[in-house]
């Protein structure tokens, strides 16, 4: 009876291991859905409803339950699919540029015009003012004005 009772523990602890080494996954199927591109019609998977998308979410959520992190997922999914499968691209190496140059080009569009406009209130000179209103003009307009009061 003994031998039998232990053996019944040893068995629920031998199913038990595996189903707690995963009680919490590290990732969710919605979370990479979004970051993840389908090949087929260029669209992140969560907009997707080809057959290569259900199969790459089907594949995802399988490599979830066993545990993998997004990160081990993802890197599965570039080297089956190359890194055009990836909605960004990575921060690291040539890639980086992708991150870097959008914003160098929105600075310097802004030191450009900042420039520009620095530049043409200073070409304004005192010989381009218009010339003074005269006497008999300034009278009429102030009739006119008061006409409107």
């Amino acid at each position: 009876m003994i031998f039998r009772a232990g053996a019944v523990v040893a068995v629920a602890l031998a199913f038990a291991g595996p189903a707690a080494a995963c009680a919490h996954p590290r990732t969710s199927l919605s979370y990479l859905e979004g970051q993840v591109m389908c090949p087929t019609c260029h669209t992140t998977l969560d907009q997707s409803d080809s057959s290569a998308a259900h199969r790459i979410e089907a594949f995802i959520q399988t490599r979830i339950d066993q545990c993998a992190t997004a990160d081990q997922i993802k890197s599965e999914l570039v080297a089956n699919f190359g890194a055009g499968i990836l909605a960004a691209p990575p921060h690291k190496g040539f890639d980086l540029l992708a991150w870097w140059l959008p914003l160098g080009g929105l600075a310097a569009g802004a030191l450009l015009l900042g420039f520009g406009v620095w530049r043409w209130s200073r070409a304004r000179t005192p010989e381009d003012a218009p010339p003074p209103v005269d006497d008999e003009t300034e009278r009429r307009l102030d009739e006119l004005l008061a006409r409107l009061d």
